[in-house]
C-alpha cells in the first residue's frame, strides 16, 4: 500500500472529542510517516488550539450544535448546516482523503456525510455508552464503528460495530512503577491517604462546592487533597492552597503522577475519563454531570456501578457523600474489589485495535 495516504480526521467541541482524535493520528503516523494529515473542527472551539499544539493542521466549519432552549444560535443551525456541508465537501476536494475518521462533535457531521457522498470509506469512534446525534447519523453510512461499550446494536447496525474502547494516555499504562514518584512530585505526605477531585479542563461547580464544604471534613478523616477545580473556578478556590494537605490547581499537567499518588478518586464520568480510571484501577466515587447530551454521563458511570468497580452518586445525592466516602475510606476490602472490578473492564489496546480496523479499510 503507498505510503504517502491522505487521513482527514473530524472531530471536537470537547476534550473527550479531541484527545482520542490526536492519539489516533499519532498511532496512524508511527505506522505511515509518510501520510499527510488535516484535521476539521468547529471554528472557535478547543480543538482549533489543540490539535495545531500536538503538531497537525486544522481546518474550521462554521457549526455549531442544537441548544435544548429556543435560541438565536437554533435558527441560525440550517444556514451553519448548509455552510459546513459546502466547506466540507471543498476540503474534501482539495485534500482528496484515502479515509476520514471521526470521533464525535458538530464538526464531524458535515465533514462525513460529505466524504461518505464522495465514496470515502468512513470510520466513526464513539465514546460513550450512549451515543450522541452526529455519531447516530453518521452510524448508517459508516464502514466501521468503533465502540467502548457493549449493548450499542440498540443504535448501530451489529455488522459495523467492532468493541476497542477508547484512546488513553499511553503513560498511564505504568502507573503502578510511579506511585513514590507521584508522591514527591506533589510533595505528600506519604502516610496518609490521599484523595484525587477531578472535575475536567473547565471544573465542575457542583463537584467543587462539595470539596469546599467538606473541607473540615476531610481534616478529621486525616486525608490529603489534590482538588482540581478547572479553568473557571481556580480564582474563587486557590485560597485553600495555604491549608494543610489541601492543593488547588487549575489543571493537572501530569495525570499519570496525580493518578499514581492517589488512593481514591473523586470524578466526573466523561467517557474518556471513565476509560483511563478503568486502566489506573483505583477506587473511585462518579458524580456525573448532568448537563451534558442524553445524560451520558450517568449512562457511562452505571456501567461501571453495574459491574460494582465505581460508586455512581448524582448530584441530588450529595447530602448521603460524607457517610459514603467514609465508610468506602475504612474499607480496605472494598477498595481492593472495586480496583479489581474497573480494571478489568479496561481496554488498554484501543488505540491500536482502532487503527488496525482503519488499516483493513485503507487495504480495501
Amino acid at each position: 500500500m503507498k505510503q504517502s495516504i491522505n487521513i482527514l480526521i473530524s472531530g471536537g467541541g470537547t476534550g473527550g472529542h479531541i484527545y482520542p482524535a490526536i492519539a489516533i493520528a499519532n498511532e496512524l503516523k508511527l505506522r505511515y510517516p509518510e501520510a499527510n494529515f488535516l484535521f476539521v473542527g468547529a471554528k472557535n472551539k478547543m480543538e482549533m488550539e489543540k490539535v495545531p499544539q500536538a503538531g497537525y493542521a486544522i481546518k474550521g466549519l462554521w457549526i455549531s450544535g442544537i441548544q435544548r432552549k429556543l435560541t438565536i444560535d437554533n435558527l441560525s443551525f440550517p444556514f451553519k448546516m448548509l455552510n459546513s456541508l459546502w466547506n466540507a465537501s471543498k476540503i474534501i476536494k482539495n485534500f482528496k482523503p484515502d479515509i476520514a475518521i471521526g470521533t464525535g462533535g458538530f464538526a464531524s457531521g458535515p465533514t462525513l456525510i460529505m466524504a461518505n457522498r464522495k465514496g470515502v470509506p468512513t470510520l466513526i469512534q464513539e465514546q460513550n455508552s450512549y451515543p450522541g446525534i452526529t455519531n447516530k447519523l453518521l452510524g448508517k453510512k459508516a464502514d466501521k464503528i468503533c465502540v467502548a461499550y457493549d449493548h450499542l446494536e440498540r443504535f448501530f447496525p451489529l455488522g459495523k460495530i467492532v468493541k476497542t474502547g477508547n484512546p488513553v494516555r499511553q503513560d498511564l499504562l505504568s502507573i503502578h512503577s510511579k506511585i513514590e514518584e507521584g508522591k514527591t512530585f506533589f510533595s505528600l505526605d506519604k502516610n496518609k491517604k490521599t484523595i484525587l477531585v477531578l472535575g475536567g479542563s473547565l471544573g465542575a461547580r457542583k463537584i467543587n462546592q462539595l470539596v469546599e464544604s467538606n473541607l473540615d471534613f476531610f481534616k478529621n478523616q486525616q486525608v490529603q487533597v489534590i482538588w482540581q477545580c478547572g479553568k473557571l473556578y481556580y480564582e474563587e478556590y486557590k485560597k485553600y492552597n495555604t491549608s494543610d494537605d489541601i492543593q488547588v490547581h487549575q489543571f493537572l499537567n501530569r495525570m499519570d503522577f496525580a493518578y499514581a499518588a492517589s488512593d481514591i478518586i473523586i470524578s466526573r464520568a466523561g467517557a474518556s475519563s471513565v476509560s483511563e480510571l478503568c486502566i489506573v484501577g483505583k477506587p473511585v466515587i462518579f458524580i456525573p454531570s448532568p448537563n451534558v447530551a442524553e445524560d451520558h454521563q450517568t449512562k457511562n458511570a452505571k456501567a461501571i456501578a453495574d459491574q460494582h468497580g465505581a460508586i455512581l452518586l448524582s448530584e441530588n445525592e450529595l447530602e448521603t457523600f460524607s457517610i459514603v466516602f467514609e465508610t468506602l475510606l475504612k474499607d480496605r476490602g472494598k477498595q481492593e474489589h472495586m480496583s479489581e472490578n474497573i480494571n478489568e473492564l479496561a481496554l488498554p489496546g484501543a488505540t491500536t485495535d482502532i487503527v488496525n480496523e482503519i488499516e483493513q479499510l485503507l487495504k480495501k
